[in-house]
C-alpha cells in the first residue's frame, strides 16, 4: 500500500465516522420523540482503492409486523375510551345505587310523601311536600334525558370535527407520498420524511384502523379493516353534514341525522360488513345511533311505567277516561304512538303542583275534584301509594319480562346503567393495557441510549485510528520532501 491509498483510506473512514456519530447522535436525541425509527449507517468497500470505505445511506429500521399491532391496539383504546366515557356519563344522570338524587332515590322519596300524606291528610304541608316530590321526580327525568340529548349531540359535533381532521390528514399523506421520491431521486435524506408520514398514518388509525400497503418508491396506500380505500394515489374526501342538536326521534332511517360519505359514495358503518370497524370515529356513530338511543329508550320506559300507573281504569273516580292521571306527557294523556323522548316530556300534573299555579288537596280530593272534600280522607293517597307498588308488566324488554314495581323498574335503570358503565370501563382497562404492553415492545426495538453510546465509543475509536494515519503520512510526506 502506498502512502496515496493510505491517505485516501483513511479520508474515507474520517467522513464515516463523522457520518456514523451524527447518526447515532440523532438517535440518542430522538429516543423519546414520537415516529422515529432507529437508523444506522451502511458502509460498503471503497470503488477507487478496493479496501477503503465509503457510505452507502442511512438505513431507517422499522418492523411493520410490530407498528401494525401497536396500531390495532391504539385504534381499541381510542374506541373503548370513548364508549366508556359515554356509559360513565350515563351512569352519572342516572345516579347510582347510594346517590340521593338518583331516579330510585326520587321514586323512593315521591312514595314516602305519599305515605307522610296520607297519615295526615289534612295537612297542607305534607300535601306540598308528596306533589314537590313528585315534580322533582319527573324533573329528575327530564334532567336525564336532556342530559343524554347533549351527549348525543356531542357526538355527532365530534364526528363532524374527526371527519374534518381525518380528510386533512390523508391530504397531508398524499403529499408527503408525493415529496418522498422526490427527494429521494434528488439524493436527500427521506427519514425525517418517513417519520412524519408515520405520525399522520397513526393519527388516521386512532380514527379509523388502517392497513398500510407498501408501495414503490417509498409510497404507500392506506386500507380500511373493512376494505374501504382511504389513500390509494389521491386522498379518499369523507363528507358528513353535522346536525349541532339533536333530539331523541332523529335517526338515519329516517333522514334527520347524516351518514358518511366518501367520495359521494355511502359508507356502511353498521353490521357485518361495515366499512369501518372500529376506532374513535365509529365509537362515535355507535353512541349517536346505537348507545344513545338504547339509553333514551331505557328512560322512556320507566317515564311510560311512571305515567300509565297513574292512568288506570277506577284509580281516581274524579277524572274521566280521556284526563291526564297524576304523571303526564306535557299534560296529556300517554299516547303510545309517542313514546320516543318521553322522558325528557314528563311532568306532574299541573293541577296538583302548587309551584306551578296548582292546589295540592287533590292529590286527596281527586285530580277533577272542584272541592278540597273531606279533610281526614287518605282514600285516594292510598291508592296512588298503592299504584306505585303494584307489580306491573315490564314497559321494556331490557328490564326483563316479569311483572315490576316502580320502585323494581327504576332500580333496574340504575342496575343495567352500572353494570353497562362497569364492563365499558374493565374493556377500556384491557385496551389501556394491551396498547402500553405494544409500545413496550415497539420501544425495545428503537433507539437503545446504551447501545448508541457504545457504538459512539467505537466511532470515537475508528476516528482517531483515521486520524492517527492522515498524521502518519503527513510526518512520511513532510520526511520525503526534506530529502
Amino acid at each position: 500500500m502506498n502512502m496515496s491509498t493510505a491517505l485516501n483510506n483513511a479520508l474515507g473512514g474520517l467522513n464515516a465516522a463523522s457520518r456514523g456519530a451524527a447518526v447515532v447522535s440523532g438517535n440518542i436525541a430522538n429516543a423519546l420523540t414520537p415516529g422515529y425509527a432507529r437508523r444506522t449507517l451502511e458502509l460498503t468497500t471503497s470503488p477507487i482503492s478496493g479496501n477503503g470505505v465509503r457510505v452507502v445511506g442511512i438505513t431507517r429500521h422499522q418492523d411493520p409486523v410490530l407498528i401494525a399491532n401497536r396500531r390495532a391496539t391504539d385504534a381499541d383504546l381510542a374506541a373503548a375510551k370513548t364508549v366508556s366515557a359515554f356509559h360513565a356519563g350515563f351512569e352519572q344522570l342516572v345516579g347510582t345505587a347510594d346517590d340521593a338524587t338518583s331516579i330510585a332515590a326520587r321514586l323512593a322519596e315521591f312514595e314516602s310523601s305519599l305515605i307522610t300524606a296520607a297519615s295526615l291528610p289534612d295537612s297542607a304541608q305534607r300535601l306540598d311536600q308528596a306533589a314537590r316530590a313528585g315534580a322533582g321526580l319527573s324533573a329528575t327525568l327530564n334532567h336525564a334525558s336532556e342530559g343524554l340529548r347533549q351527549m348525543r349531540s356531542d357526538a355527532d359535533r365530534t364526528i363532524g370535527k374527526q371527519i374534518d381532521t381525518l380528510n386533512q390528514t390523508l391530504k397531508d399523506i398524499e403529499k408527503l407520498n408525493a415529496r418522498i421520491p422526490a427527494v429521494s431521486n434528488s439524493g436527500g435524506d427521506i427519514g425525517a420524511l418517513l417519520d412524519q408520514r408515520q405520525i399522520l398514518i397513526d393519527q388516521v388509525n386512532e380514527l379509523v384502523p388502517v392497513n398500510v400497503v407498501a408501495r414503490a418508491n417509498d409510497q404507500v396506500s392506506l386500507y380500511s379493516d373493512g376494505g374501504l380505500i382511504l389513500l390509494e394515489g389521491p386522498a379518499a374526501e369523507f363528507s358528513f353534514s353535522t346536525t349541532g342538536d339533536t333530539m331523541p326521534h332523529m335517526t338515519i332511517g329516517n333522514g334527520l341525522l347524516s351518514g358518511l360519505e366518501v367520495n359521494g359514495q355511502p359508507v356502511r358503518i353498521d353490521g357485518d360488513f361495515a366499512q369501518i370497524r372500529g376506532g374513535a370515529l365509529m365509537s362515535q356513530f355507535m353512541i349517536r345511533d346505537e348507545l344513545a338511543v338504547e339509553a333514551q329508550a331505557d328512560l322512556d320506559a320507566v317515564a311510560r311505567d311512571l305515567i300509565e300507573r297513574f292512568e288506570a281504569p277506577g284509580l281516581d273516580p274524579t277524572t274521566l277516561a280521556t284526563d291526564p292521571g297524576l304523571f303526564t306527557d306535557e299534560g296529556n294523556r300517554f299516547d303510545p304512538a309517542l313514546q320516543t323522548g318521553l322522558a325528557s316530556r314528563i311532568t306532574l300534573n299541573a293541577t296538583v303542583d302548587p309551584d306551578t299555579g296548582g292546589d295540592s288537596w287533590r292529590l286527596r280530593a281527586g285530580l277533577g275534584a272542584t272541592l278540597p272534600g273531606a279533610p281526614g280522607d287518605a282514600s285516594l293517597l292510598h291508592a296512588f301509594g298503592a299504584a306505585l307498588t303494584e307489580a306491573r308488566p315490564s314497559p321494556g324488554l331490557s328490564f326483563g319480562t316479569g311483572s315490576l314495581r316502580a320502585a323494581e323498574i327504576s332500580e333496574a335503570l340504575l342496575s343495567r346503567a352500572g353494570a353497562n358503565a362497569h364492563s365499558a370501563d374493565q374493556r377500556r382497562s384491557f385496551a389501556a393495557n394491551a396498547q402500553l404492553e405494544m409500545e413496550k415492545i415497539v420501544a425495545e426495538q428503537g433507539v437503545d441510549s446504551d447501545v448508541e453510546l457504545q457504538r459512539l465509543m467505537q466511532i470515537e475509536q475508528a476516528y482517531a485510528a483515521n486520524a492517527r494515519i492522515v498524521a502518519v503520512v503527513d510526518e512520511l510526506m513532510d520526511t520525503l520532501l526534506r530529502l
